[in-house]
């Protein structure tokens, strides 16, 4: 078992989550850095990341390209598109150096978030609370006509990945018709898998369309006004993935149309959302601050996902959440 490693890092942690960093990698030489990085903001430059041959959070990623000794990075989020690019894939690949998420820190909360809003959405939840801030009233009638049940509706899952494949497993005892959406068809499937020739057709069949992409230069505004006029009319529209992937006008436009009923959104472009932003006052659009993959216990879950893929590094073993 390998011992004496250099270990950077620099993740968002609670006093008793890096406590406990600091007692599993007790056989090691930790660096911790001054200031956390965060997944929405570039890693502030630290050159003792230099001396580690693993590095822990949301580093630099141009002190990644420079390092000579990095053999193993795992990133403290799921998202890593600040690190999806040629450069630094070269400069792992040249040092035979592995990079790692935590998409199993994020897959279940982002799940059960996604399944809050479709229960909420279909049992009338949020009209049933505005009523309740505002009019007073009890429009019982109107509320029930308007109730649904998800059994025999359609989910699409657009970016089904981890997260995707967490929300079909909850989803599975409610008897919906799940479809997911890949750019690239992988193996292994548990639910019928698309691709872009078959996005239209199926944007416009879905009742509810889960937008779980990640962030990079194929997705950027991936949802404009021609894609979100493609859906269903009628349909709800979710997005946890990264805010640039929704063309945030053109969704507020079409809630104010009525061509979809209602936007779930986690995650906007900027972030925070101006107050006077349009999607602050759309009909029917309900955010929430980034919060989907949040938990109580969360950063002592990143550390002990970490320290599982530790383990697994120093007896020479495949790691968890493996990106490349």
């Amino acid at each position: 078992m390998a011992t004496g490693l250099t270990i950077w890092a620099n993740p968002f942690l609670t006093a008793s989550s890096e406590e406990l960093l600091i007692r599993s990698t007790a056989a090691h030489k930790l660096i911790l850095a001054q200031k956390a990085g965060h997944v929405l903001e570039v890693g502030t430059l630290d050159p003792r990341l230099l001396e580690a041959e693993i590095v822990f959070g949301q580093p630099d990623p141009a002190t990644i390209v420079q390092s000579e000794r990095l053999r193993w990075l795992q990133l403290s989020s799921a998202g890593y598109a600040r690190y999806d690019n040629q450069e630094i894939r070269s400069a792992l690949e040249e040092h035979a150096a592995k990079m790692t998420n935590s998409s199993s820190v994020y897959d279940q909360p982002c799940a059960e978030h996604l399944m809050a809003w479709l229960l909420a959405d279909v049992r009338q939840l949020y009209p049933s609370y505005d009523n309740q801030r505002g009019a007073h009233g009890w429009p019982q009638n109107e509320l029930r006509q308007n109730t649904h049940l998800l059994a025999g509706q359609t989910v699409f899952i657009v970016g089904y990945g981890a997260i995707g494949a967490r929300l079909a497993e909850l989803l599975a005892p409610y008897a919906v018709h799940l479809i997911g959406y890949r750019r690239t068809m992988k193996p292994g499937s548990s639910i019928p898998v698309v691709g872009p020739a078959d996005l239209a057709s199926t944007l416009a069949a879905a009742d509810h369309v889960i937008n779980i992409l990640p962030e990079n230069s194929q997705t950027r505004n991936f949802f404009d006004s021609e894609r979100l006029r493609q859906i269903k009319a009628g349909a709800r529209y979710y997005s946890i993935g990264r805010g640039t992937t929704t063309e945030q006008e053109a969704l507020a436009e079409n809630l104010k149309t009525g061509h979809l009923q209602a936007a779930y959104l986690d995650v906007t472009d900027p972030e925070p959302l101006p107050p006077d932003h349009s999607l602050w006052s759309a009909p029917n659009c309900y955010i929430t601050p980034h919060t989907g993959g949040g938990h109580f216990n969360e950063t002592d879950r990143l550390v002990g996902h970490f320290v599982e893929n530790l383990r697994r590094y120093e007896e020479g073993r495949e790691p968890i959440d493996r990106v490349f």
